[in-house]
């Protein structure tokens, strides 16, 4: 084992799937020589030579038209958006291409794409950088959409993705880059795609979660025990597919839940895991699933990004207004 920042986590999985596979290629804007903008590639280039990871011209269509062509060709691309508020330039080549790339042709090709990017708030970033946008992702079909929320997870879920036969949109919260560090193993593991991770058990109400909010929601949590609340705290990881299994058997133990996002309350993925608890769990209620997301506007410039956010207080706030329902 050895102690990892997520970045760190991140640039272990992109070598160790370098060094398995000789079909895995890394580009983008300045991940070359210069290890990308948050060094997450630092290195790589330098190991495993020009060739198979290598920068980009400044274009994020051309960078998806690259990897949709190359995954027909048997390579598994590894592309970088360098931020994913940048991605409606290449949103066709990801949700037009690669997501029905398996259906159109039959099953005779595969688009095993990752493309990693980084997102979210709380570091100050400039408009455009810092924006939550997964929903677009998992509302498109085809698409597998991940976000970590540990070092140790980071690592496992992306080489899993490098290894799926389908495009993967993997978002790495800014905030949580070096936030922390925790134990990863150094050899190779994976995560399965698609399963939740219980972060905390609890009794009394279930926090559905990703990303930073994790922490966020866990911090609400220590709050909420200190006034004799257990909260069940569970990690999506991954945001489509959702596994509703997990969050159904919390609900069902608690009675109770309340979903957590970053993203606007119009955006993200909390209205469709409302949704699937109401369709699936409604008699296990004792109250209505509520959300703590942040305001349905675009995201604010920095010095209103903090009021902005969601934070621990407001997850503390409406999981009383549940269990006092």
């Amino acid at each position: 084992m050895a102690q990892m920042t997520m970045i760190q986590a991140i640039t272990d999985a992109m070598r160790n799937e370098l060094k398995n596979d000789e079909k895995v290629l890394v580009f983008g804007e300045d991940v070359g020589l210069n290890g990308g903008v948050f060094r997450a590639t630092e290195g790589l280039q330098k190991e495993f030579g020009e060739e198979r990871v290598f920068d980009t011209p400044l274009a994020e269509s051309g960078i998806g038209g690259l990897s949709a062509g190359l995954s027909v060709t048997g390579f598994r691309s590894v592309m970088e958006i360098q931020f994913f508020g940048f991605v409606f330039e290449t949103f066709d080549a990801i949700a037009a291409q690669m997501a029905r790339m398996r259906y159109r042709s039959g099953g005779t090709y595969h688009a095993p794409v990752t493309i990693r990017s980084p997102f979210g708030g709380g570091v100050k970033t400039p408009e455009l950088h810092a924006d939550s946008l997964e929903g677009l992702m998992a509302q498109s079909p085809g698409i597998k959409v991940v976000i970590p929320s540990t070092p140790y997870d980071a690592k496992g879920l992306l080489i899993s993705a490098i290894r799926d036969n389908d495009p993967v949109v993997f978002l790495e919260h800014m905030k949580l880059y070096r936030s922390f560090r925790e134990e990863v193993p150094e050899e190779e593991y994976t995560l399965p795609l698609g399963k939740a991770d219980v972060k905390r058990e609890g009794s009394d109400i279930t926090i559905v979660t990703y990303g930073a909010m994790v922490h966020t929601s866990l911090k609400a949590a220590d709050e909420l025990e200190k006034d004799g609340i257990s909260a069940e705290v569970i990690d999506l990881r991954t945001v489509s597919p959702i596994d509703i299994d997990t969050i159904i058997e919390s609900v069902e133990k608690t009675n109770r839940a309340i979903v957590v996002q970053e993203a606007q309350k119009q955006a993200g993925v909390a209205a469709s895991v409302v949704a699937e608890i109401n369709d699936r769990a409604i008699l296990s209620l004792e109250a209505p699933v509520l959300r703590v997301t942040a305001p349905d506007t675009v995201f604010p410039f920095a010095t209103a990004e903090d009021i902005w956010l969601p934070s621990s207080k407001d997850v503390v706030s409406r999981a009383k207004e549940v269990i006092n329902f």
